[in-house]
């Protein structure tokens, strides 16, 4: 598996650091742009509904899974 690469977010005015896959960052961009928002905008939102026992990192790759596999379920 390729390495993580770390970048920093703003996340209601906090900085925090998110370590992806190059992949994931690239898909995670794919989607802010799909949705309009930028990519700390996604962040922001989904580390406000994610669940609180799991990291940041982990929750930004479900969602991009979730986001995609329900894109291809709909093309199905």
């Amino acid at each position: 598996m390729p390495a993580e690469i770390k970048r920093s977010v703003s996340i209601s005015g906090h900085r925090t650091s998110i370590s992806l896959e190059q992949p994931f960052w690239d898909a995670l961009k794919e989607v802010a742009c799909s949705l309009d928002v930028s990519v700390n905008e996604l962040v922001r939102q989904i580390d406000e509904t994610r669940d609180t026992d799991g990291n940041l990192s982990g929750a930004v790759r479900i969602f991009v899974l979730a986001h995609f596999k329900n894109k291809s379920a709909v093309c199905t």
